[in-house]
């Protein structure tokens, strides 16, 4: 459930309660893909020391590799991966129509290739709700056909109805799976999602007809692929009147510290991105004063934090100059401190933007860092 506890323009403020505890709003997902954060961060440091409120796994990656049904026999995600707070899975659909190999879109789903192995696969809206059931996660995304930008407004229009005769057919299975006396998650959400390019009246549209299912939340998927940063803002604003005022909005894939702080702006709940780890894992990390790459020369010698302003346990322990040796010396412990900086830095944003919408001073936070934040040093 979902509550709205006040407003700044159309910026957002809020909880959203879950079986497995609440999250405040707006809240940065950190994506794990395999049940795992890429950089040795286990679920203890995520909850422990880098105030992480929600975590993403992936559908696709789990149901290849130790397989759902490994998972289930084990309890599923939350006790696999020692992790009591929400996750979210993505269904797969991304991953399906970006990796796997000589895919074929079928009105009954999709089949094939992993990229492992080379083994045909076949996943439609039922079978992304059984993976996703078996993993039992809080929240299960809605199977789509995420398609990729720019596209034609025919594929885009065509896609955009198939998305939705998948959403109506997960709804209803999602539906069968929680009334099974076996379920592990009875009380497993699912998020539909809007597609439709960047053609405004396809986003509308799909938009509206999503709606009328009555989800327990909504995201705005297929952006941040490629288009300009414009273009995304551009389609976040025209969707956001049609997004149902009580329930979670879920941008897929976005983004920079800007990203977020532009689309909190325009009424966004939720973000998830690889960013803050693959970023950190290359030396690129994220402070309050702008973007430092570590790899440069500069920080030989430099003894002192990240960033002098951040208490993330990386900062109060070591140098720029030790991550930088590690970082040169390809020490996986220099991956695993960028990492847990980076992704404190993200939960921490989230937590000033929260302050501030508290406070009635988001416009003005918006002012100071939205700009800063995107500048490197």
């Amino acid at each position: 459930m979902y509550t709205l506890l006040k407003t700044e323009g159309k910026a957002r403020r809020g909880t959203f309660t879950t079986v497995h505890g609440t999250v405040q709003t707006p809240a940065f997902m950190n994506v794990g893909t395999s049940a795992a954060i890429k950089g040795g961060i286990s679920s203890i440091d995520l909850k422990n020391e880098l105030h992480c409120q929600v975590e993403l796994c992936n559908t696709y990656h789990l149901h290849l590799r130790p397989g759902d049904d490994v998972i289930r026999d084990l309890g599923g995600l939350h006790k696999f991966m020692n992790w009591d707070k929400p996750i979210l899975t993505d269904s797969g659909g991304f991953q399906v129509f970006s990796l796997a190999g000589l895919r074929k879109i079928k009105e009954e789903g999709v089949y094939f290739q992993s990229h492992i192995d080379g083994k045909r696969i076949f996943m439609g809206p039922e079978e992304s709700m059984r993976i996703q059931s078996n993993l039992a996660s809080t929240i299960a995304m809605a199977f789509d056909e995420c398609i990729a930008n720019p596209a034609k407004r025919d594929y885009a229009e065509q896609s955009c109805a198939r998305t939705v005769r998948w959403l109506k057919r997960c709804k209803a299975e999602m539906e069968r799976l929680n009334s099974l006396s076996d379920t592990i998650n009875p009380h497993q959400m699912l998020f539909g999602i809007n597609q439709g390019c960047v053609f405004e009246d396809l986003r509308i549209n799909h938009m509206k007809e999503i709606a009328e299912l009555d989800l327990d939340g909504y995201a705005i998927g297929g952006l941040a692929v490629g288009e300009p940063t414009e273009d995304m803002y551009r389609i976040i604003s025209v969707v956001e009147p049609f997004m149902p005022q009580n329930k979670p909005r879920y941008l897929m894939g976005v983004g920079t510290p800007s990203n977020i702080i532009e689309a909190v702006a325009r009424g966004v709940d939720l973000f998830d991105c690889v960013m803050p780890s693959r970023n950190a894992r290359h030396g690129h990390l994220f402070t309050w004063e702008g973007i430092r790459n570590l790899n440069n020369a500069k920080y030989i010698r430099d003894d002192k934090p990240i960033d002098e302003t951040c208490d993330c346990p990386t900062c109060k322990n070591h140098s720029r100059a030790y991550v930088h040796h590690l970082l040169k010396a390809n020490e996986m412990l220099g991956m695993r401190l960028a990492v847990m900086h980076n992704l404190h830095f993200y939960n921490t944003l989230m937590e000033k933007i929260r302050d501030a919408l508290d406070n009635g001073t988001f416009e003005e936070f918006r002012s100071k860092y939205s700009e800063l934040l995107r500048t490197r040093i």
